[in-house]
């Protein structure tokens, strides 16, 4: 029987040299696989309260609105800076090659809201950590962040569990 890491391609040196990108499109588009996917992502919060799912850009907006969907709860896009059309609040973040903004709008989320964090892919742990500080901001409290795919060497879940999040994986890939 296929698992979750099974449908995911690897495409060497993208975007860089020697970079070993994980490509989900391969699992999306594969109705078992994005099955298989969602229903393992949705497993451990099955029973538990939550209000809202926030999805990261871009990939966590596909499995963030399955989920939520299936959870029978709202769905919130954390989006980078400039694409949201309300008014928003921002929160800068460090890539390897620089700085970048991510924004939720100011009313996406209500004190005391249960938020289940979803994308695809967990690295450095930048993106989730700008997102996390843009949910508590508004006073959201994060009962977990979910994931296809980890990148240990990456540091990202220390990075989280560090700031006292739950994490949950599907898989891990070793490397870049």
């Amino acid at each position: 029987m296929k698992q979750v890491q099974d449908y995911i391609r690897t495409i060497p040196d993208f975007p860089h040299e020697g970079i070993m990108f994980r490509d989900v499109t391969t699992l999306f588009a594969d109705p078992r696989g994005f099955r298989l996917a969602i229903d393992q992502m949705l497993h451990p919060y099955v029973g538990i309260q939550i209000d809202k799912v926030v999805g990261l850009e871009a990939r966590g907006f596909i499995l963030g609105g399955a989920i939520a969907h299936q959870l029978s709860v709202g769905f919130v896009p954390i989006r980078k800076q400039g694409k949201l059309p309300g008014k928003t609040i921002s929160q800068a973040y460090t890539l390897e090659y620089g700085e970048a903004v991510m924004e939720l709008h100011d009313d996406a989320i209500q004190p005391g809201e249960k938020i289940l964090v979803v994308d695809d892919l967990l690295a450095t742990g930048g993106t989730a950590e700008a997102s996390i500080k843009l949910i508590e901001r508004l006073g959201g409290e994060i009962v977990s962040c979910a994931f296809i795919i980890d990148l240990p060497a990456l540091g990202g879940r220390k990075k989280l569990e560090t700031m006292g999040m739950d994490v949950s994986v599907l898989c891990e890939f070793e490397g870049e």
